[in-house]
């Protein structure tokens, strides 16, 4: 078995008993297992780190350029940026969403090889490439808002139905959930804006003026303007709570809309057989 494939394969195994003690500690307030979900972690993030690493410099690249390289990138961000998460206000209900999801995106590259590649020529291009990564981080800092929005908009319900009590617990207080989503935001924030900066200055020299009448990428400048207008919103209008986290889901939707436009795009596909 190729070493790397092994450490992935390790990785998927630390990440999976995350998630169940994640989900454990969730769900059962005062739980003793909460103390190995970081050690837990930790290890995934290291474990992964090494297998990626190994990947590329096999494949004599140093960024992904196939789709279980992609799929591996975005969970070993989306664990990262938990991970800090955990740290920064010890909160584990949002663990007990994200780990899963890592878990499942880590699993398909810890299975077996993966024979979809990045087709253009252009995409072997080190810049390109750096795009790709930066626009992946923006998505899974979009990701872990979206979710700390939800958990704030499920604790608010709670809070004021008549049933408000012990059932809260599992929930981050409505602050702390409001401060996540708002500090992911300030982390994909430059990532976006760099991806997008590198991805238009290269489209411009190798595609032409074509590349900017593309629905993917008229759809990828139009979250970018709500990104702005949410930050700004947030920062010097005051915006929070409710109508923050409505605007938080807005903007994560038009981010789902700009990848589904992959499949009907004509000059910025990702990949192909």
């Amino acid at each position: 078995m190729v070493m790397s494939l092994l450490w992935l394969r390790v990785a998927v195994v630390l990440y999976g008993a995350s998630a169940l003690v994640a989900g454990w500690t969730t769900l059962r307030e005062g739980s003793r297992v909460r103390s190995f979900l970081q050690p837990l972690l930790i290890g995934g993030l290291l474990f992964h780190f090494v297998s990626l690493v190994e990947v590329l410099n096999n494949n004599h690249h140093w960024m992904p350029m196939a789709v279980h390289e992609l799929e591996s990138l975005l969970g070993l961000l989306l664990a990262g940026l938990f991970c800090w998460s955990f740290y920064r206000y010890g909160t584990v209900s949002l663990g007990m969403f994200v780990l899963p999801l890592v878990f499942l995106l880590t699993l398909a590259p810890a299975i077996g090889p993966d024979f979809e590649t990045f087709f253009s020529p252009r995409l072997r291009n080190g810049w390109v490439l750096a795009h790709i990564a930066l626009v992946l981080a923006g998505y899974s800092a979009l990701i872990l808002s979206f979710l700390s929005s939800l958990l704030y908009l499920l604790q608010e319900q709670r809070l004021k139905s008549k049933h408000a009590g012990p059932a809260n617990r599992w929930l981050p207080p409505l602050d702390t959930a409001d401060q996540i989503s708002y500090r992911m935001l300030l982390i994909g924030f430059p990532c976006m804006t760099l991806g997008l900066l590198t991805g238009s200055l290269l489209a411009e020299s190798s595609i032409g003026p074509s590349y900017f009448s593309d629905p993917k990428v008229l759809l990828s400048f139009g979250m970018w303007i709500l990104y702005v207008f949410l930050l700004w919103t947030r920062r010097s209008a005051g915006v929070r709570g409710r109508r923050a986290v409505y605007l938080s889901c807005f903007v994560f939707l038009v981010a789902l809309s700009v990848w589904a436009a992959n499949a009907f795009s004509t000059v910025h596909r990702f990949s192909q057989p």
